[in-house]
Parts: structure tokens; C-alpha cells; sequence
């Protein structure tokens, strides 16, 4: 009761942190709006200074262009008029060219000054977009911490329950991290290194015996390739990019396909009621997970020669079924401790129950295994 009260303390101070932080957004907000209509509104004048400068070229150049053509006509004809005509209408032209190029630099410089306040009215835009989301979020945040310690009991029980998990799948990620590091390590890193040795080697070639750098190159490229596949593989079982185009079910096949080149086991996918029907991400990425851990554990400790999985898509719910013909296993230690991970079922049950779903594994020693695995879709 005492963590409740001290937790009630701390939440208050948040909550008039949060509150301060709030009228700050919006008082800067609220500065935003004011530089934006200061803009809008020059930007509105600097638009009717400009039509007006360019209504007053449109006519400059139309007198310009009959000043040009009666000082051509003057100059065909200059017997037909006096001196002073002449020289009127050659000041005339002059005087309507030096208004014209005026005007133009006087366009020009408005055009500019346009440009700069647009560019002004698009960044107090943004600014203003920012603050009034993130005013909006905090204002969600205060109206939920507003709400006080309402079930906080029930929360921290919660949250004390899911510690152990918590635990696990922090030692999960670690441990993953560790096979992807040894898995770059032993594989990519080396044929790069390889490679590098490589093209060493044939830069000395080059020059003292030209003729086998060819032969050379070809293994640098096979050896390139290699690289290539290892990395492809490794982004495959971290997270393979055909799940997020075209689905579970595709994603299996391949990963069917690439296991059965890597071992003589026959494994055979069977998809019911909706093969072409695309689940949640998070549903299609849990499906796929578990199957992967099932046949990695098949192929890594049942010395199965055959395995057999069924996926079912129904209206409510996806069932999986992971069956083969290996040396199967004692499934109490997996059923009474929750803490033992047994060849990897103790993630996929997790995985499992945080979809809501139930799974089931029968196995006895010699008699081979089979995952039952029941997820409900949450449309």
C-alpha cells in the first residue's frame, strides 16, 4: 500500500510536469498560428504587387514595341521629318526601355521576396503541424495519467506475473543475437575476408602473371555468390520479406523447400479453407514462426525422416498441426515446469498464449511427436 501511495506521489508530480509541458505547446502553438497569418497576409498584398507590376510590363512592352516600330518607320523616312521629330522619337524609345527594364528588375525582386515568404509559410506550416500533434498526444497522455491510480493494484500484480516472462524473452533476443553474430562471423565476414585476400592476390597477378587472373576472378565471383546466399539466408530466418508481400503461406513453402535441400527429410505442407486469404501481420508472423521452430527442432533432434504440417484457416480461428515420425520425447518436464525450454516449445507456447491461443503436444519416447496449435482471428 505504501508503493501505492509513492506511486500516486510520483504520478502527480508527472502529471503537473506533463500539464506545464502542455501549455508550452501551446502557447508556442499558438505563436505559430500568428506568424502564419502575418505571412499569409503579406504573401496575399506581395501577390497583388506583383499583378500590378506585371499588368504595367504586359503595357511597357506593347509601347515599347510601337515606340521600335515608329522609330523604324522614322529612320526609313527621315526626309519626311524634322530633327526634332527624330530625336523625340528616339528619346521616347529609350525612355519606354529604361521603365520596362525597371519594371522587369521590380518583378524579379518581388518574385524572389514571394518565393522566400512561401518557403517561410511552408515551415511555420510544418512547425505548426508538429506542435499541434504533439499537443494533441500530450493532452492524451495527461487525460490518462489524469485518471489516477485506478486498477493500479491489478497492474503491478500483472506485471509482476509477467516478469519471468519478460526474463525469458530477454534472454531469447540475447541468445538470438548470438547465433546471428556467430552465423556472420563464421560465414559472411570470412568469405569477406576471403574475398579481400582475393582481390589481393590478383592485383599482384596483374602484373607478374596476367594469365591466370581469369581463372582468379571466377573464384572471386563464386566466392562473392556464396557470400551472397549466406546473407540472404540469415535475413530470411531473422525475417523473411516474402511474409510481408504474399504471405504465410508462400513463406512456408519456400522455407520447406530451402530445409528439404539442406536434409533428406519429406516434409508436406497441407493448407485448408483459404490458401489465398491474407491474416494480421502479427498473426501470419507467429504462424510462421512456429512452424519454422517446429521443423528447426525436427530437423535438429527428432532424426525424423518424414514430416507432415496442416494449416487450417477457418472463419474464427487458425489451426496448426506439426506431426513426424521421430524419436519423440517425455512432454512432463515441458507440462509441470514452466521454466524449462524444451528444444524451443516453451517459446512457441508463449508465442502461442500471447495470441490467446492453446496448444497441445502429444510425444512419448519412440513414437514421434505432433504440435496442435489453435490461434483465434480477431478481425
Amino acid at each position: 500500500m505504501q508503493d501505492i501511495k509513492q506511486l500516486d506521489k510520483v504520478l502527480k508530480t508527472t502529471i503537473d510536469a506533463v500539464a506545464q509541458g502542455r501549455e508550452q505547446i501551446c502557447s508556442f502553438a499558438q505563436s505559430s498560428r500568428a506568424e502564419r497569418d502575418e505571412i499569409l497576409s503579406k504573401l496575399v498584398d506581395l501577390k497583388g504587387d506583383i499583378l500590378d507590376v506585371i499588368t504595367t510590363v504586359d503595357r511597357l512592352e506593347k509601347e515599347e514595341k510601337l515606340a521600335r516600330l515608329y522609330l523604324m518607320e522614322v529612320n526609313r523616312n527621315f526626309q519626311s521629318y524634322s530633327e526634332k521629330d527624330i530625336q523625340a522619337a528616339y528619346q521616347e524609345a529609350q525612355h519606354i526601355q529604361l521603365q520596362l527594364g525597371l519594371m522587369r528588375e521590380r518583378e524579379n525582386q518581388l518574385r524572389q521576396k514571394r518565393d522566400m515568404l512561401e518557403l517561410s509559410l511552408r515551415r511555420v506550416k510544418e512547425t505548426l503541424e508538429k506542435a499541434e500533434k504533439f499537443e494533441s498526444h500530450v493532452g492524451l497522455a495527461l487525460n490518462l495519467l489524469s485518471g489516477g491510480l485506478h486498477d493500479v493494484a491489478v497492474k503491478l500484480d500483472e506485471l509482476q506475473l509477467r516478469q519471468q516472462l519478460s526474463v525469458r524473452v530477454i534472454k531469447a533476443q540475447e541468445e538470438e543475437r548470438l547465433r546471428v553474430a556467430r552465423e556472420i562471423h563464421d560465414g559472411p565476414a570470412q568469405s569477406m575476408a576471403n574475398v579481400v585476400l582475393r582481390a589481393e592476390i590478383c592485383e599482384k597477378l596483374m602484373s607478374v602473371e596476367p594469365d591466370k587472373v581469369k581463372q582468379e576472378l571466377y573464384d572471386l565471383k563464386e566466392m562473392v555468390k556464396e557470400s551472397l546466399n549466406e546473407v540472404r539466408k540469415i535475413i530470411f530466418d531473422l525475417r523473411p520479406m516474402v511474409l510481408d508481400d504474399l504471405g504465410v503461406v508462400p513463406t512456408l513453402r519456400r522455407f520447406i523447400a530451402e530445409l528439404q535441400n539442406r536434409n533428406e527429410m519429406s516434409i508436406e505442407l497441407v493448407v485448408l479453407g483459404g490458401e489465398e486469404r491474407r491474416l494480421s501481420g502479427a498473426l501470419e508472423v507467429a504462424v510462421f514462426r512456429i512452424v519454422q521452430e517446429a521443423l528447426n527442432n525436427i530437423n535438429k533432434h527428432a532424426d525424423a525422416r518424414r514430416a507432415m504440417i496442416k494449416l487450417e484457416v477457418l472463419p474464427g480461428k487458425v489451426n496448426i498441426s506439426i506431426a513426424d515420425d521421430g524419436r519423440g520425447f517425455e512432454t512432463d518436464p515441458f507440462v509441470t515446469d514452466a521454466t524449462m525450454d524444451c528444444y524451443g516449445l516453451l517459446g512457441m507456447r508463449e508465442r502461442v498464449e500471447l495470441l490467446e491461443g492453446e496448444i497441445k503436444i502429444s510425444s512419448a519416447s519412440g513414437q514421434g511427436t505432433e504440435i496442435l496449435v489453435s490461434i483465434p482471428i480477431k478481425e
